[in-house]
């Protein structure tokens, strides 16, 4: 009898460890990390088959907002926390964590009909502020510019404002875009297009150029050459508990498996098997 009742104080136990354990994850923010959130996602279901996984792509904006407001267990950003999103966190008792889990390279991309290669940052600047209006003024052809940027709320914005812009503002005639896709796909299309994206979205359909003479690889970004560059990361109320499944996702970049992910995605992993 006793036995019997160790056996079930045992089971009620291991039963009330299971059911303490999330099974469900909540991640919402940056269209940049989002490709490596879903590949993430789909290698951990093999392992969880019953884990119920959420992934929302509409910024590092809302993903800090989230995280903040406890809509969500990881917020993916390709920029760091600002001031003002850290106070609110905190004044609600949340104290947002940091993890990197990639770097990224963010991309001046042009149609691959354009003659031009190579840009400096000044150059790029006097585009976006419409100093700069027309490729011949560059050296390439006598076509308009149309000049496509990310949406406020980006976190690929934030970098470029920071890296690029510095204090001034782009010209009226920008057009924004919301996501890394929509930028890709409006470059891809029209000829006389500049646009930023991350360097998981650079292909045969898009141009990457050389800026400040230095192209964006996976050597000049990790060493810090490329001048618009950037850590990639997942934010957490806290540090994760571990061994649960928030901190296993937040650590599978670490794993040999979570790194071929980041590199088969074109981005830069943080780990070297």
């Amino acid at each position: 009898m006793k036995k019997l009742i160790v056996i079930i104080v045992t089971v009620l136990a291991l039963t009330g460890n299971l059911l303490a354990e999330k099974q469900t994850l909540q991640i919402e923010g940056s269209t940049t990390v989002g490709p490596i959130a879903d590949a993430f996602v789909e290698s951990f279901k093999s392992n969880y088959p019953e884990l119920e996984i959420t992934v929302k792509k509409t910024g590092s904006g809302d993903g800090a907002a989230a995280l903040v407001d406890n809509r969500c267990d990881i917020a993916t950003m390709s920029r760091f926390m600002k001031d003002d999103e850290f106070k609110k966190a905190v004044d609600k008792g949340v104290f947002p964590v940091a993890h990197v889990i990639a770097m990224d390279g963010v991309c001046v991309a042009v149609h691959p009909s354009n003659p031009v290669t190579e840009l400096t940052t000044a150059q790029v600047r006097d585009i976006y502020t419409g100093k700069i209006n027309n490729w011949k003024q560059l050296g390439g052809l006598d076509m308009p510019i149309v000049i496509i940027s990310r949406d406020t709320s980006s976190g690929t914005y934030e970098t470029f404002h920071q890296l690029v812009m510095g204090k001034e503002q782009m010209a009226a005639g920008v057009e924004y875009v919301n996501s890394n896709p929509q930028a890709h796909s409006r470059i891809k299309t029209t000829p006389g297009a500049v646009g930023y994206i991350g360097i998981g979205f650079i292909d045969a359909e898009v141009k990457a150029l050389k800026i400040d003479g230095v192209e964006p690889t996976k050597e000049t970004i990790i060493s810090g050459q490329y001048p618009i560059a950037r850590p990639l990361f997942l934010f957490t109320n806290g540090y994760p508990k571990l061994g649960s499944l928030v901190y296993k996702f937040c650590t599978f970049h670490l794993t040999e498996t979570g790194q071929e992910i980041v590199e088969a995605k074109g981005f830069i992993a943080c780990t070297k098997y």
